[in-house]
C-alpha cells in the first residue's frame, strides 16, 4: 500500500479518479491545500463513485502541515530517507529518472503536483534524487494527473507482487 500525495490538486475529476484508484489498491490519499475544489464537489464524489467508503484520505492545510502530521521526523527541509522509513518519490516531467528504476517498498510516499504547475521546483531540487518521470514524446507537456498516479501505483503494486489485490477474475457465465 502506498501514500498518495496530491499537491494542490484543481480538477475535482481528477482526484475523484485517484482516490477510486487508491480504494482498489488499498492506498491512502493525502490532500494538501489549496485544493481547486470543494471537498464535497459533486463532480468530485462522481468521478470516484461509490469508493469514497473504501478510501483513507486525508486533508492537510498546506505543505508543512502535511509533513507535520503525516511525517512529523520528515519536515520539508530534512527529507532523507533513514532505514526501514518510507521513501518519498516526487513525480514530475523534470525528474532524470524513470519511475521504474526505483524500488518502492510499501508505505511509501508519491507525491503527485497541481494540473497546471506540478510540483514546486524547490522541493523537487531539495529532493532531485528522489523525483521520478513517466517516459512520454519531447512534445508532450505532461500526461493526465490521474493516469499518471495509476501508472505509478501500479508499477509500485507490481514491485510488491500485487500483495493484498486479486490478480485472477473468472468468467460468470461459463
Amino acid at each position: 500500500m502506498f501514500n498518495i500525495v496530491l499537491l494542490e490538486p484543481e480538477i475535482p475529476q481528477n482526484t475523484g479518479n485517484i482516490v477510486r484508484t487508491a480504494a482498489a489498491t488499498g492506498c491512502k490519499v493525502h490532500l494538501i491545500k489549496p485544493l481547486g475544489f470543494d471537498i464535497s464537489d459533486r463532480a468530485l464524489k462522481r468521478a470516484g463513485l461509490d469508493y469514497w467508503s473504501l478510501a483513507d484520505f486525508f486533508v492537510y492545510e498546506n505543505l508543512q502541515d502535511f509533513f507535520e502530521k503525516a511525517a512529523p521526523d520528515r519536515l520539508s527541509a530534512d527529507l532523507r530517507v533513514k532505514d526501514g522509513e518510507p521513501h518519498f518519490y516526487f513525480c514530475s516531467t523534470k525528474a532524470k529518472r524513470r519511475y521504474d528504476e526505483v524500488e518502492y517498498a510499501s508505505g511509501d510516499f508519491l507525491f503527485f503536483g497541481k494540473e497546471t504547475k506540478g510540483l514546486p521546483e524547490k522541493l523537487l531540487f531539495e529532493n532531485y534524487e528522489n523525483t521520478v518521470r513517466i517516459p512520454m514524446i519531447s512534445e508532450a507537456r505532461s500526461l493526465n494527473l490521474s493516469n499518471s498516479v495509476a501508472i505509478v501505483v501500479y508499477e509500485g503494486m507490481r514491485h510488491l507482487g500485487f500483495e493484498g489485490l486479486l490478480t485472477k477474475g473468472h468468467l460468470t457465465q461459463y
